[in-house]
């Protein structure tokens, strides 16, 4: 086999590979999103394009007294913004003193934050409850923000890494100008980051939109829930039937990341390159 045509070969079996993978993936989402448009509650169609379109099943989601998906939806939205914020600060300000800065201590932390990283979050649940037990704070979206956004320091080195790549002389030459680390910081080191902090503020904002373990482990009443939780508890109890309605509510649910990945997918691919290029 001549070289030209194990090359033709080869580029073909990839091109089979990515088209398989892209239908693997688009095709569940595709059929979710056309099911919400889809009248009656059934799970099986035979045709993939509904013949009729219909909206009855995204208004019942807002005005069946059953549940309260407005409500869940704004629960949703202020958490995951506030976390997004905190989140970025904090994991901003921190990563920056590790990257920067030489202190007592310095290597043990991130000793620390490297092995905290390599278990998984629910193990630490339990501990967590009790402490937001003896703190007052269950059933409260304060108790998410704060855990989300404090755990989210964890996941820094990525961070870390891109400050790692802004050359030094940068601090210096402003160091010598008078500036001091704050307008440094705000200064030199904010601008040249958006890339990374669009990565950081979106994985923050998406990971408490998504969260459900501990958000059912938190929340108990009903008002308070978020939409993981309530589209949980639509499909296991009363609406278990009900495929479409739970399609509707999934589409709208995947509607804000979907379109904050669409426009800041540029920023994001940079963000993860540039921080992933030294540690």
């Amino acid at each position: 086999m001549s070289t030209k045509l194990r090359s033709a070969v080869i580029l073909t079996l990839k091109y089979i590979v990515l088209i398989t993978l892209a239908v693997t993936a688009i095709y569940p989402a595709l059929w979710i999103v056309l099911s919400s448009f889809r009248p009656g509650a059934s799970l099986f169609s035979e045709r993939l394009i509904p013949e009729t379109f219909t909206l009855v099943h995204y208004k019942e989601l807002f005005n069946n007294p059953s549940f309260q998906y407005g409500r869940w939806y704004l629960n949703t939205l202020k958490i995951a913004t506030l976390t997004m914020i905190f989140s970025t600060i904090l994991i901003t300000l921190s990563t920056y003193a590790l990257s920067r800065f030489r202190f007592r201590g310095r290597q043990s932390i991130l000793t620390a934050m490297l092995v905290l990283g390599m278990f998984p979050g629910f193990m630490s649940m339990i501990a967590i409850f009790i402490l937001l037990l003896q703190l007052n704070l269950l059933d409260t979206h304060a108790a998410l923000i704060l855990v989300y956004s404090a755990g989210s320091v964890l996941g820094g080195f990525v961070v870390k890494g891109f400050f790692d790549t802004i050359p030094r002389s940068l601090d210096e030459a402003a160091r010598i100008d008078g500036a001091t680390h704050l307008q440094v910081f705000v200064k030199i080191m904010l601008p040249l980051s958006k890339p990374m902090l669009t990565y950081v503020a979106l994985t923050s904002f998406t990971g408490a939109w998504i969260d459900f373990i501990f958000a059912r482990l938190v929340l108990r009443t009903k008002e308070n829930w978020t939409l993981a939780v309530g589209m949980w508890d639509l499909v296991n109890s009363f609406q278990s039937s009900n495929f479409t309605l739970f399609a509707a509510g999934a589409v709208l649910i995947a509607l804000p990341i979907t379109l904050l990945f669409f426009f800041l997918q540029r920023f994001l691919v940079q963000g993860m390159m540039s921080g992933a290029s030294k540690g």
